[in-house]
């Protein structure tokens, strides 16, 4: 089980009371309309699926109600570090590398 603290809440608290959110930082298109079926599709459906350093949405579902990014590593899955939406990741590559 992870250990995930919450930059809100400013507490570490256990997995069950997250919900995963997908993979963070995607821009949502500027002008959807003009898109193709297959980039509206890209869109929508594509997402990295990397073997190392991932970004991710979380949900506080349990405590705050407010969604936040965490970087974690995704074959050792040890969690790097959380931060707010809104913010950049400091850990972009291998254990504390900054960007």
């Amino acid at each position: 089980m992870l250990l995930i603290y919450c930059p809100y809440c400013k507490e570490a608290r256990d997995e069950e009371e997250f919900s995963y959110g997908g993979e963070a930082h995607i821009a949502r298109p500027a002008d959807p309309d003009s898109l193709s079926d297959n980039e509206w599709g890209d869109y929508l459906f594509f997402r990295k699926n990397p073997r190392g350093i991932h970004h991710e949405m979380w949900y506080h579902s349990a405590g705050c109600r407010r969604y936040f990014n965490v970087t974690r590593n995704t074959v050792s899955y040890q969690i790097l570090e959380t931060y707010g939406i809104g913010t950049q990741p400091q850990v972009t590559e291998g254990r504390g590398s900054q960007k």
